[in-house]
């Protein structure tokens, strides 16, 4: 089954779309990044956008060129896919939401409306991000040369699970299966199976055995 490409969407040339690919009203795939000056983005050149087969561009979407996305992804009305972000197959990003460049998002990870996942982040497999979650990569918040050898997004690993309204300081790590609780402000890494909650976040408890993956 060929790709369906609505009249009105933007398929800049070299895009590779997999068989059963829908890219819809106003999409645009393949875009290439404006940047400023002052931006500490890479100005290689990028490959083109690749999304792979059964994958659905909703209505306003974009995805930058360098990336690469999955089989059978959603990426939701009005989301945002910047460069070189690679996306694995069954994945859904909601409405609103933004994953900046050079990040990597596992298969079967779910991303909820309006979150923001910061540039140079990584979320294994099957990791859950709730509504209006917030990641961030520079303690310095721009100022200084010396934050430019220490910018670093968080690691989420492998089925582990944010709250609505959280906030991920730059660096942490959230362990494989811990669960972060609503609005909870992250500073220092999270350890496996673990349930934090509060500013700043703090071990509650485990997460139960029968919330677990492999439980």
């Amino acid at each position: 089954m060929a790709a369906e490409v609505h009249p009105s969407a933007t398929v800049y040339p070299g895009t590779i779309l997999g068989e059963g690919v829908k890219v819809l009203e106003n999409a645009v795939v393949g875009k290439q990044p404006t940047l400023s000056p002052r931006s500490t983005a890479t100005r290689e050149p990028l490959p083109p956008t690749e999304i792979g087969e059964g994958s659905v561009v909703s209505t306003g979407a974009i995805v930058f060129a360098g990336s690469c996305i999955g089989a059978r992804v959603i990426l939701g009305d009005q989301s945002c896919v910047r460069e070189r972000v690679t996306i694995g197959d069954d994945v859904v990003l909601g409405r609103g939401s933004l994953i900046e460049n050079d990040t990597t998002v596992g298969a079967l990870t779910k991303i909820q409306a309006e979150a923001y996942i910061t540039a140079y982040s990584t979320l294994e497999d099957e990791v859950f991000i709730a509504p209006c979650v917030v990641t961030t990569n520079d303690n310095f918040m721009g100022r200084t040369e010396r934050r430019h050898e220490l910018i670093a997004g968080p690691t989420i690993r492998r089925g582990a699970r944010v709250g609505g309204g959280a906030i991920l300081c730059p660096g942490v790590e959230i362990g494989e299966e811990a669960f972060v609780g609503a609005g909870a402000v992250v500073t220092k890494d999270v350890p496996p199976r673990a349930l934090v909650v509060g500013n700043p976040a703090r071990v509650l408890r485990d997460v139960p055995e029968d919330e677990l993956l492999d439980g």
